[in-house]
């Protein structure tokens, strides 16, 4: 039986239909130098033990730091950080710049200003394709009562609140 073919570029639009999320995920890299990245592709995976998960594409320029980190740090970040989001995203900048962070778990560059974080030791790597999957063991956390900033559609968008009955 012959499998249609999917065009790349539709199925993209389609997972776009489910809005995520936007965070930064920071490491070091083998010589110590802060390495961060904006994703999407966090979730959570288990309660006991705590562990989480996000995934970084093998073409990434922030792969090789990732994939040979043992610890890193997801910061969820809040609907007013999309200057900080776009600035993690993009290329030939230092990523850190004027951005209030410190050392936590690991060494690990945590930002001062999130919606939560999650402090985290590598606890598996999976092949995903074109990404490698990494699931983390959450060491830390904390959590700020802020609205998260939210990607929908290939833009950032608001996340509604709806009443309760």
């Amino acid at each position: 039986m012959d499998m249609p073919v999917i065009d790349p570029k539709q199925f993209r639009n389609a997972l776009g239909a489910f809005p995520t999320g936007v965070t930064v995920v920071t490491t070091l890299d083998r010589d110590g130098n802060k390495v961060g990245m904006t994703a999407n592709s966090f979730n959570s995976v288990s309660l006991d033990p705590m562990l989480v998960l996000w995934s970084v594409a093998k073409s990434a320029n922030a792969f090789d730091a990732f994939n040979s980190a043992e610890h890193f740090a997801i910061h969820i970040l809040s609907e007013s950080q999309q200057a900080l989001s776009s600035q993690f995203a993009s290329k030939g900048v230092d990523r850190f710049a004027g951005v209030g962070h410190s050392l936590g778990h690991g060494g690990v560059p945590v930002l001062d200003d999130y919606c939560a974080r999650f402090e985290c030791d590598i606890e598996h790597r999976y092949e995903g394709g074109d990404h490698i999957i990494l699931v983390g063991r959450v060491q830390a956390f904390d959590q700020q009562d802020k609205a998260p900033l939210v990607f929908h559609a290939g833009r950032y968008a608001e996340l509604a609140k709806l009443e309760t009955a």
